[in-house]
């Protein structure tokens, strides 16, 4: 078991940042404290019951593209940067520019439901190098990655406001990532929205109707399902779904019942996630020879009306590029954004073969042996929160 130290400081204007591993004491810079967030807020689309959330600070959000081997000097992820001024090893911190808050200010008052933008945005780092990706990070620091989402969620699902805690990643251009630098973001919200809460109550439903897990039946056909099947471990089904949005759509699944959340996980079962996970990003990287764009959205089970796990859950990561060919991208047309009627160009079968002859060509390559780690707070941590 390796022991990864947890280190909380606070930037001046009142930003979380946990710093994990090594830590030298080093302060941060005294920023000044965080002005006003007056345009904030979220608005509840009344035809479609759902809620958009109001966040223009958005568009001031710094850009870097993928500059040398290790760092860029206008990267604000890199050692020396705004965020982490000194050397570290992973570090998770506050967003400089939230979409959800804390403490949010009140909304407007207009002529339609407001209601402020509660929850938390943070930023992952998982690597003080410049360039990579899940498919390149070593096994320690994979493990280590596997470690901070944890952390973090069960952190961020103690407070009783927060329904759901989703981690996710955005790679690429093509999926608006303005950073190149390898990080993931976790966004904790105070309500459900209409996609989360569409598959709770399917699962719902499926236990009332049937008396079992609508999830274990899904782990079932997509096992049985050689022609979906891409590379499954003990404990995880790899593959792509039987209707997937997207033409290289990826899923990884728990096959255990009871594992909703990160936490939920065995020693084993971590080591198989990052296993999988390596072995999907370097999948997408081989399969038009160069890194793939994708959106990565890890779920966890949301809360359910008791602030309870919801039942019948299974933890996943679903990877979501919008490759369609190496030089062309699906864009949702229409029917799709205006109806949610998805139009997947490929047959999830074709997909699934051509991910899997990828697949066959990075069998061989090995992976040292997954740590097991275990995040601890760093003795007299409390000492530096206010530094």
């Amino acid at each position: 078991m390796e022991r990864l130290e947890r280190w909380e400081l606070r930037h001046g204007d009142g930003r979380r940042l946990f710093v994990y591993g090594a830590y030298g004491g080093q302060p941060l810079p005294q920023d000044a404290p965080a002005g006003a967030w007056p345009a904030l807020h979220l608005r509840h689309d009344a035809l479609n019951d759902q809620w958009v959330a109001i966040s223009p600070a958005r568009n001031t959000r710094p850009q870097s593209a993928v500059t040398g081997s290790t760092a860029a000097p206008a990267c604000p992820l890199c050692v020396g940067g705004p965020e982490l001024p000194f050397a570290y090893e992973a570090a998770v911190f506050e967003n400089r520019f939230p979409t959800l808050l804390a403490s949010p200010p009140l909304p407007p008052q207009l002529d339609g439901p407001t209601a402020p933008s509660r929850g938390r945005c943070e930023v992952v780092l998982y690597t003080p190098t410049h360039t990579g990706s899940l498919a390149t990070l070593t096994a320690r620091e994979l493990a280590r990655v596997i470690a901070i989402w944890t952390d973090r969620s069960i952190e961020l699902w103690q407070d009783p406001e927060h329904q759901v805690v989703l981690v996710f990643e955005n790679r690429g251009e093509d999926v608006g990532a303005t950073l190149s630098h390898p990080h993931g973001q976790i966004y904790a919200l105070d309500r459900l929205p209409v996609h989360l809460q569409t598959r709770m109550d399917a699962l719902v439903q499926h236990r009332r109707t049937h008396g079992t897990c609508l999830t274990c039946e899904v782990v079932t056909r997509d096992l049985a399902a050689a022609d979906r099947r891409v590379r499954d471990n003990d404990s995880f089904t790899v593959g792509v779904p039987f209707a997937p949005d997207w033409p290289f759509e990826l899923h990884v699944r728990a096959k255990r019942h009871g594992v909703r959340r990160l936490s939920d996980l065995t020693v084993g079962e971590r080591r198989d996630l990052a296993a999988a996970l390596r072995e999907v990003v370097r999948i997408y990287d081989q399969l038009f020879d160069e890194p793939l764009a994708y959106l990565m959205a890890c779920q966890q089970a949301p809360n359910d009306l008791d602030a309870r796990p919801a039942e019948d859950w299974h933890l996943s990561f679903e990877f979501l590029p919008p490759n369609r060919s190496p030089h062309q991208l699906k864009v949702r047309a229409t029917v799709e954004t205006a109806a949610g009627l998805f139009i997947n160009d490929t047959v999830p079968e074709a997909s699934a073969a051509q991910l899997a002859a990828v697949a066959t060509v990075t069998e061989g390559v090995e992976m040292a042996p997954i740590p097991d780690v275990e995040v601890v707070p760093a003795p007299g941590f409390a000492d530096v929160i206010d530094t």
